[in-house]
Parts: structure tokens; sequence; C-alpha cells
């Protein structure tokens, strides 16, 4: 066992992963000399060259693109998005063509594609460098959308990314990767996805919560101890699809539910995992379904007020699980 930070737990992954598959190349705006803008790419290029790490022109269509057309012929494709804001201009490649591939040829093409992008705020980006994009393609049947939040579930899950054959948004919270360290295994584990993980267990309230908002509410729920507060932490990991029967054993079992991400409000991944347990639970809830998130505003202030008063944190999460605990 090593204990490493989530950048560190990238890094480490891309390149054993390279040495393991020469069809993997990674392509990206910095991702060589310079090792990415958060260096989660640092030393790739001078082990592997630049005909696998790739420096690409400020152009996200046209880089999914070329990873479209990598991954329909064989190669293994990580496309780098420099951060998440950016991959607007895109939208067209993943969701038209990457992520319908594999159906609109009836299974004869598949799209091996791996988009990573770091998202999310808490670091003072502002407007163009914090948002939160998860539930725009978490509504694409075709592609994963996947949100680890551990070093340990970053490795696992980026093996098993580059062993499926669709499309793949792999999310990392900027804010997390150097904040959150932990115990990773030597050994060469993967971790499939649609496979939530209870990050703790409780019997009183089930949190569902993922990203930089999972460690938010771990605290949240150490706080609450003294209050005599069980909290169950459930973190669902892949966003699309969801672990339905994690979400909903652990919601039976506590009889409430707080849906706890940064994202807007309104259509938000809290709607979603609302509207399950209202159909699918309903009968075991002792409270409404209660969500937790960010306000619906156009997009992060740059302000650290503002900001601040933007993310949901521990202070926050408390006070709603407080909440929650009195009906």
């Amino acid at each position: 066992m090593s204990e490493i930070n989530n950048i560190d737990a990238l890094t480490l992954t891309l390149a054993q992963e390279m040495r393991r598959d020469p069809r993997i190349f990674l392509a990206g705006e910095d991702v060589g000399r310079r090792g990415g803008v958060f260096r989660a790419t640092k030393g790739l290029v001078q082990e592997f060259g630049e005909n696998r790490v790739v420096d690409s022109p400020l152009a996200e269509l046209s880089l999914v693109a070329v990873g479209i057309g990598a991954a329909l012929y064989g190669l293994r494709p990580i496309v780098e998005i420099q951060f998440a804001d950016f991959i607007a201009p895109a939208f067209n490649q993943i969701v038209q063509e990457a992520a319908r591939f594999r159906y609109r040829t009836n299974g004869d093409w598949i799209c091996p594609l791996l988009i990573r992008t770091p998202y999310g705020g808490g670091i003072g980006g502002g407007l163009y460098h914090s948002q939160s994009i998860e539930a725009t393609y978490a509504h694409i049947p075709g592609l994963y959308v996947v949100a680890p939040a551990t070093p340990y579930d970053i490795v696992g899950m980026l093996r098993y990314a580059l062993r499926v054959n669709d499309p793949v948004l792999f999310l990392e919270h900027k804010k997390t990767y150097r904040l959150i360290k932990g115990e990773v295994p030597d050994s060469d584990y993967m971790i499939p996805f649609c496979k939530a993980d209870i990050k703790r267990k409780g019997s009183d309230i089930t949190v569902i919560a993922y990203g930089l908002m999972l460690h938010e509410t771990l605290q949240a729920a150490q706080q609450l101890i003294h209050e005599d507060i069980d909290i169950e932490v459930v973190d669902p990991r892949t966003l699309h699809p969801l672990d339905r029967d994690t979400i909903l054993s652990s919601v039976k079992k506590t009889g409430k539910a707080l849906i706890v991400h940064e994202d807007n409000l309104t259509l938000g991944l809290g709607a979603e995992i609302s509207a399950l347990i209202a159909s699918e639970a309903f009968e075991y809830l002792d409270a409404p379904v209660m969500r937790l998130t960010g306000p619906d505003v156009p997009a992060m202030p740059y302000a650290r007020t503002m900001q601040d008063y933007f993310m949901p944190n521990v202070e926050k999460i408390t006070t709603a699980i407080r909440k929650l605990a009195a009906y």
C-alpha cells in the first residue's frame, strides 16, 4: 500500500497504462512538455515521446474529433480537456458521434475514447474555470460519466476506463487534486463502472455526494457523531448510469435522503436521484428527499465571498442534515 494524492494517482496510472498498452496515446493542450496545467501528465512526454503525448492546438472540437477517429480505427486515445468549462465546442462530437457510434452501427463499430477533464469550483477560478458539467452529459445514453474522488477510486476506475469499448467522460475535481490523499494497493485492481461505494456506514440518514462534496459530507458526518446523528455516505462514483440498487438499498435502510452536489439545483443530478428514490422507495421514506446544491446562477462568481456563498460546505451540509433529522 502506498499513500498518494489524487493528482499522483492520475499520473502514475496513466504511465502504467501507457506502458501496458501501446495503443494508448494522450492528446490535449499543454499535456506535453508542461505536463498539463495541473501537472497531471508530468514526465509522460519524456518517457513516451511526442507521438504518444501530443500537445494540441486550442481547439476542443478538433481534439475530440481526432480522438474519435483514432478510437474507431483501433487505438485507445485519452483526450484531456484543460478545463471542463471549455468542453462545449466539442459537444456535438461527444453527443452526436462518440456516444452513438455503437448504436447507429448496430454494434459493428466501437468508440473507446476516454475524455479527462478537471471540473468544479472552490479555487477562485471564476466563471470559466469552475463549472460543473456532469448533469449535461449524464443525460446522454451511450456515454459513461464518472467522477472518482479518492486516489483508490481514481486508479481503479481509470484502469477500467481504458478497457471498456464505449466513450467515457472522466471528471476530476480540481480542488481535490492535492487536497485528498489515500492509500492505494500495489496490485493491478480495477473498479467497474456503475458500482457506487458506501464511504461511511450509518443508520439515520443517507447522504449521496460525489467529487469534492463527498469529502465535505464525510467531515460533516464526523461532526454530527457528537449529536447522535449517524450518517451513511454513498458515493455514486459513476454518475451515468447510476447504481440504483446501492442508492435505494441505503435509503430503504435509513428512511431519509439528502443529495449534495455543487452543480446548479434545477435539473442537476440530484433531481434524477430524487425522482429515483420517490419512485422506487417512497414507502420507506420518513421525510421528504432533500437537495443541497449550488444556486441557479449562470456561473460561479470570482469574488471569494460570492464563491463561498455558491459552494456547499461542511457547515451548510450539517445544517441540512439537522433539518432532515428533525422530521
